[in-house]
C-alpha cells in the first residue's frame, strides 16, 4: 500500500487548487499588495504565496484619500508589471469600482479583458449577494474570483468611515450569508476586513474555500497588509492590524540625507566609481 507524499507548499507555483489544499492541510496562506515589477520580484523571491494588485494603489502609488478614483486601464497597467515579476506567487488583480456595479455584461467584459492583457490568475471585487450573479458568471466561464466582505473601502461614502464592520449581530449575520453566498457562486477565496475576531473565526470554519485576512483575527486561512505598511514606508497609517516589520521610511530618508551629502561635497562619484 502506498503512502501519499505530502504536498511541498514552498516550492510549488501556488494556484487556486493550491490555495484549497493549504487550507485543507492547515497551511496559512501570506499575502501582500505590490503595484510594480521590483517590489513584486522582492515578494515572490522572497516566497510570498499570494500578491494582490489593489486598487489602494489609488493611496500608495497616487496619494488620494480613497480608492474610488482607480480606473481599469490603471489595474491593467501596474499588474502587467507585477504578473512579469512572479514565478510562483499568485497574482490578482483588484476590479476597480464601478467596474462591476453596473451591469452584469460589463463586469464581465472587464474582468475579462483584465486577466487576458495582464496575465494575472485571477481578479478581487467587494460585495456580497449584489455581486453574486456576476461572480457566477465569471467563474462559470473561466474567470477565478476572490470576493472581498466586512469593510470594504469602494463603499467608504456609503460607510461614511473606516470603522470595523460586523460589531453587532445582524451585520455580523449579513456577512456570513454573504460569504456563503459567494462561495456558493464560486469564489475561490474571500478577503475578510476589519471585523471582529471571532466573525473571522467563524466565517472561516463556515467555508470550504479560504479565507483572507486583514483585521479579522489570526484564525483566518491567510493574512494580508499593504506592503508599505508593514514595512514601515507609510508611518502616518497606523491602525490596529498594521505589524511593522521594519522602519523603511527612516532607512530610505537617512541614505537620501548622505547621498545629498556626498554629492554636495563633490565625494560622490569618487574615482573608483568613475569612468
Amino acid at each position: 500500500m502506498s503512502i501519499a507524499k505530502p504536498i511541498d507548499f514552498e516550492d510549488r507555483k501556488v494556484t487556486t487548487l493550491r490555495l484549497l489544499q493549504m487550507k485543507k492541510a492547515g497551511v496559512k496562506i501570506s499575502c501582500l499588495t505590490a503595484y510594480d515589477y521590483t517590489i513584486a520580484k522582492i515578494l515572490d523571491n522572497a516566497g510570498i504565496d499570494l500578491i494582490l494588485v489593489g486598487d489602494s494603489l489609488g493611496n500608495v502609488v497616487q496619494g488620494n484619500d480613497t480608492t474610488i478614483s482607480v480606473t481599469v486601464d490603471e489595474t491593467i497597467y501596474h499588474t502587467k508589471a507585477v504578473v512579469k515579476a512572479c514565478e510562483r506567487a499568485l497574482v490578482v488583480a483588484d476590479m476597480p469600482f464601478m467596474s462591476y456595479q453596473v451591469t452584469g455584461d460589463e463586469a464581465f467584459r472587464n474582468a475579462g479583458r483584465m486577466m487576458k492583457e495582464t496575465g494575472c490568475t485571477a481578479i478581487k471585487l467587494e460585495g456580497g449577494a449584489s455581486v453574486a450573479p456576476a461572480v457566477k458568471r465569471m467563474t462559470d466561464s473561466g474567470i477565478p474570483v476572490m470576493g472581498h466582505l466586512g469593510l470594504t473601502p469602494q463603499s467608504i461614502n456609503q460607510f461614511g468611515s473606516y470603522r470595523a464592520r460586523g460589531t453587532n449581530p445582524d451585520e455580523a449575520e449579513k456577512i456570513k450569508n454573504d460569504a456563503k453566498i459567494l462561495e456558493d457562486a464560486g469564489a475561490f477565496a474571500i478577503v475578510l476586513e476589519k471585523i471582529p475576531a471571532n466573525l473571522g473565526r467563524e466565517i472561516t470554519e463556515m467555508l470550504s474555500i479560504p479565507t483572507i485576512g486583514i483585521g479579522a483575527g489570526s484564525q483566518c486561512d491567510g493574512q494580508i497588509l499593504v506592503y508599505t505598511d508593514m514595512l514601515g514606508l507609510t508611518i502616518d497609517f497606523n491602525p490596529r492590524f498594521v505589524r511593522r516589520y521594519a522602519n523603511l521610511q527612516e532607512t530610505v530618508n537617512n541614505s537620501i540625507g548622505e547621498y545629498i551629502k556626498d554629492v554636495k561635497a563633490s565625494s560622490f562619484p569618487s574615482s573608483e566609481e568613475s569612468y
